[in-house]
């Protein structure tokens, strides 16, 4: 009988290869696209998942409560992960981890910049997985500046098949033995690295501190152990140790035990190490995924009945000859599987030339083995039979239910079949291609609006330099800042701690008066020069800019700072230190800067203090217009001049603020493309469904046009009820559209506002589509004979 099946459906194929090849092309669009979105959601729900303990390890994270504000962050003090090992049982390993500013490394006259490189503690491989392929996991972070590294790491210091246990890596000023190799670890972590340090090579390991907040900290329990257990004796932690020393400041702390493997998708903490994942995202792929598919099967379903009449008279002839309903349904059943895997083949060659783009647009890494997973490729034949069961399922019922009686008299019309629910297919298309181009539209106009707003300062021609030797060189900051003023193509050089978008500010508590009496608040704060300023073009609003005179108690303030704390006259505002009673540490407001983002626009403009810093280590450059090559060309000179062991590498402003969005950029790239393909896969099933329309209304287009109607209107006639489908569509898909979009624009503090241009752009673009789809098959019915088509009953 298979055999039987399968001879049919290929002389099928054969005879009809058009309508085949739409068939196909449609499924082959539909899976390659949702098997795209399956793996993106997969890597999406698998971070950190390749540990071995999993599922039993926790990252200790802060909730701060202030007076006015809440701030949740990654960090703990130091001490808490040898006292949790200490007080705990049911701890089985406690570890710490600590970010190292981007680094130079070197060995003989190769060297690279470092930015994944971080202090651990020797038993962090307890708690993580690494595959060594050399040294001993257990002892290689010892001994202080020893080091251990990934396989990539050591292949482009050392080189391929070359043992680097034992050999040396150079910083400006340190040296490091390297005591292990391990292999590189999955991109699909919360925390990536390609370097650790011990932490015992770091001066600042401050193990008794309970008021320095820089540490990732890590628990392994024991197998059985409960987080609610474990969470309760985290909070006696606090109780103990960190509550007599913030309460005095009116500063509540609480501990809570985060499980890794809800990072990525679920954390909101500031100071991440990695971009977060978003869980809203997964649902909303997910979804995407189930609806391309479906419209797929839904196009199937459409062009398999509108070709029911050149199927009918086969249908009645095998009825008449003995064929049963089964062998009928098993019949186009088979068909329709048989289509399905034919889209599935040319599916997976789709794949494997379209994962680069994809990777690009993505963000990941997928290759031809993510599809020779044992689990995907199964995925794969359970979408293609899926699909293919699905597609084929209403068409094999509907016309295996064809009366041989009705079909041989030709008298197909009267077995019609249920044309409302096609329409309501149609309408359930429109309405989830509008859904998505409304969104795609909002995000684009969400992330222009960030690039293109006034953020308070001059992002324009703006290059940031940052000197990183490990050492403190004051000599060679202030002679090197002059050096580059006096640069014809430089217009102005500032000196700070930080600036704008690079998150590196610090969180000091200070003590500052109010109308009501002194409060006691962690506010952002860091150094800056006299320069600064000018050359972001930060107004001063009140009072004066820094002058050499301020090192002592001299202190900027933004609009923000005055105002939060109902200063009407800041300038000669005084602010201590918590705890300090001597009265000769103060800092004394001497200017308001006009406020300025500090960081993205996810977040509200905070109250910012500035030290006068004029010997910190990032240079800030306003650039004149110009030759920007020769520009480049004399800072690096400069540079060589004081630093000729680093090489020169620079920043512009405008560039990393960007960079700040770009996780929403991918995935505004992937709405953008999924809409498109959705829009094709609509036009795939309205070519059936007008090829079925025109089918039933053949004799009474051409009875219509015997009696004078032209094509215009015959054209009207069949295409005006997609007009009316389309409004429909955009009744259901604008309510919903708002609804997600306005819930995706609270995530970021400044915005745009949702106006009506994307959802009339949106059903626009469908209604024209639809009509010009449907004009199609109008036309080509309506310039029909009507003689050919009256010639029978």
């Amino acid at each position: 009988m298979i055999k039987n099946v399968l001879r049919i459906a290929l002389r099928n194929f054969r005879k009809d290869k058009w309508f085949s090849l739409i068939n196909i092309m449609g499924l082959t669009i539909g899976i390659t696209f949702s098997l795209f979105l399956v793996f993106y959601v997969r890597d999406e729900l698998s971070y950190d998942r390749f540990n071995q303990y999993a599922d039993r390890i926790y990252r200790i994270v802060t909730y701060v409560t202030e007076k006015d504000k809440n701030t949740n962050f990654t960090y703990t003090e130091a001490p808490l992960a040898f006292q949790m090992k200490k007080d705990y049982p049911e701890v089985q390993e406690a570890a710490r981890m600590l970010s190292r500013e981007r680094t130079l490394f070197k060995i003989g006259d190769k060297s690279f910049f470092e930015t994944k490189a971080y202090y651990a503690d020797s038993n962090i491989f307890k708690i993580f997985t690494a595959k060594f392929l050399e040294g001993n996991p257990n002892t290689a972070l010892v001994e202080p500046r020893s080091v251990v590294i990934n396989r990539t790491t050591a292949e482009k210091y050392f080189g391929k098949n070359v043992s680097a246990v034992g050999k040396t890596l150079h910083t400006v000023y340190d040296l490091y033995k390297v005591t292990g190799v391990f292999e590189d670890i999955p991109e699909n972590t919360h925390i990536r690295y390609n370097m650790l340090i011990s932490m015992s090579s770091d001066s600042n390991n401050y193990n008794q501190n309970w008021g320095s907040f820089n540490y990732f900290t890590y628990a392994l329990l024991k197998p059985g152990a409960s987080q609610q257990a474990f969470q309760k004796k985290v909070d006696q932690t606090v109780a103990k140790y960190v509550k007599p020393v913030f309460d005095p400041f009116g500063v509540k702390m609480r501990f809570y035990a985060q499980p890794i493997v809800d990072i990525h998708l679920h954390s909101d903490l500031e100071r991440e190490p990695e971009e977060l994942g978003s869980m809203s995202y997964i649902w909303t792929f997910s979804a995407v995924a189930f609806f391309m598919l479906l419209i797929a099967c839904i196009n199937y379903m459409n062009l398999t009945t509108a070709r029911s009449a050149r199927r009918a008279k086969e249908i009645g002839i095998r009825k008449v000859t003995g064929s049963k309903r089964g062998q009928l349904i098993a019949q186009f059943l088979g068909e329709s599987v048989l289509t399905a895997m034919a889209a599935l083949i040319l599916s997976f060659l789709l794949i494997v030339l379209l994962f680069p783009l994809f990777n690009s647009i993505s963000g990941k890494s997928f290759s031809i083995t993510t599809l020779l997973q044992p689990f995907n490729i199964l995925l794969m034949l359970s979408i293609g039979l899926f699909t293919g069961l699905i597609g084929g399922s209403y068409p094999a019922f509907y016309l295996s239910s064809f009366q041989p009686v009705s079909i041989l008299k030709g008298a197909l019309s009267k077995a019609s079949g249920n044309i409302n629910l096609r329409r309501t297919l149609v309408v359930l298309q429109f309405s989830i291609s509008m859904v998505m181009l409304i969104s795609t539209w909002i995000v684009y106009s969400q992330l222009e609006y960030m690039r293109n707003k006034d953020l308070g300062f001059d992002k324009n021609q703006v290059m940031t330099v940052v000197v990183n030797t490990g050492k403190y060189e004051p000599e060679k900051i202030v002679a090197m800042g002059n050096d580059f003023r006096g640069l014809s193509s430089v217009a102005d050089v500032g000196i700070g701690g930080s600036y704008p978008g690079s998150g590196n500010t610090s969180l000091n508590l200070f003590r500052v008066q109010t109308k009501t009496g002194h409060l006691d608040k962690g506010v952002e704060c860091y150094g800056v020069d006299a320069h600064y300023f000018t050359a972001l073009g930060i107004k001063v609003v009140a009072g004066r800019n820094f002058e050499p005179a301020d090192t002592s108690h001299g202190t900027m303030v933004n609009e923000s700072f005055a105002r939060h704390f109902g200063w009407d006259q800041p300038i000669g505002q005084r602010i201590t230190f918590p705890g300090d009673t001597s009265a000769k540490d103060y800092l004394e407001v001497v200017g308001v800067v006009k406020d300025f983002n500090q960081n993205s626009l996810y977040n509200p403009i905070q109250p910012l203090l500035f030290f006068y810093g004029p010997l910190n280590n990032t240079y800030i450059m306003k650039l004149k217009p110009g030759n920007s090559s020769n520009t480049l060309s004399q800072v690096e000179g400069v540079w060589k001049k004081y630093f000729p062991a680093l090489p020169f590498e620079f920043k512009f402003l405008d560039e990393g603020l960007n960079s700040q969005y770009v996780a929403d950029q991918k995935r505004g790239k992937i709405f953008a493309s999924l809409a498109i393909l959705t829009i094709i896969i609509t036009c795939l099933g309205l070519l059936g469904l007008t090829a079925y329309t025109t089918q039933q209304k053949q004799k009474e287009i051409s009875v219509r046009r015997v009696l004078g109607a032209s094509v215009g209107q015959i054209i009207v006639l069949i295409t005006r009820n997609y007009f009316w489908l389309s409004l429909i569509a955009a009744s259901i898909a604008f309510p919903v559209a708002y609804y997600f979009m306005r819930n995706w624009m609270k995530l970021f503090s400044y915005s745009p506002g949702i106006s009506a241009v994307p959802f009339i752009f949106s059903a626009l673009v469908i209604i024209i589509t639809a009509l010009l789809t449907a004009t199609f098959h109008s036309t080509k019915a309506a310039l029909s004979k009507p003689s050919n088509n009256l010639r029978s009953e």
